[in-house]
C-alpha cells in the first residue's frame, strides 16, 4: 500500500486549503483513513479520522469547526478539508492507513499501519 499525500501550500491565516491522499490499495474501502501533523520541533499529533465507510469521523478539539475529513471510495482517496486556517496549524501533515478493523475513526497513530510522505501546510499571519 501506497499513500500519496498532496495539497499542501503556502495559504494566508483565514485561507483554505484541500489536502488529498490517494491510496494505492485494491481495496481502499476496507481501510481506516487518518490526518496527522507534525509542527517544528513538536510531536506528531492527531488531526481527524474516519471510518472505511465514511459515517464516522472524528476530529482533534484544535481543528473541531474548521477542518472536515472525507473520503470517495470510488477514486481511493481521503481528504481533509481545512478552513479559517492559523498560523498554529502549520506543519507537515500526514495521511495513515489502517487496513483491518476499518469500522473506526482510530485517533492513535499507533493504530496506523501504512503512513504517507507528507505534505507541508504554511500558514502566514
Amino acid at each position: 500500500v501506497q499513500l500519496q499525500a498532496s495539497g499542501g501550500g503556502l495559504v494566508q491565516a483565514g485561507g483554505s486549503l484541500r489536502l488529498s491522499c490517494a491510496n494505492s490499495g485494491r481495496t481502499f474501502i476496507n481501510y481506516a483513513m487518518g490526518w496527522f501533523r507534525q509542527a517544528p520541533g513538536k510531536e506528531r499529533e492527531f488531526v481527524a479520522a474516519i471510518n472505511r465507510s465514511g459515517y464516522s469521523t472524528d476530529n482533534a478539539d484544535s481543528v473541531r469547526g474548521r477542518f472536515t475529513i472525507s473520503r470517495d471510495n470510488a477514486k481511493n482517496t481521503v481528504y481533509l478539508q481545512m478552513n479559517s486556517l492559523k498560523p498554529e496549524d502549520t506543519a507537515v501533515y500526514y495521511c495513515a492507513a489502517r487496513s483491518y478493523g476499518g469500522g473506526y475513526a482510530y485517533t492513535d497513530d499507533k493504530d496506523y499501519d501504512y503512513w504517507g510522505q507528507g505534505t507541508l501546510v504554511t500558514v502566514s499571519s
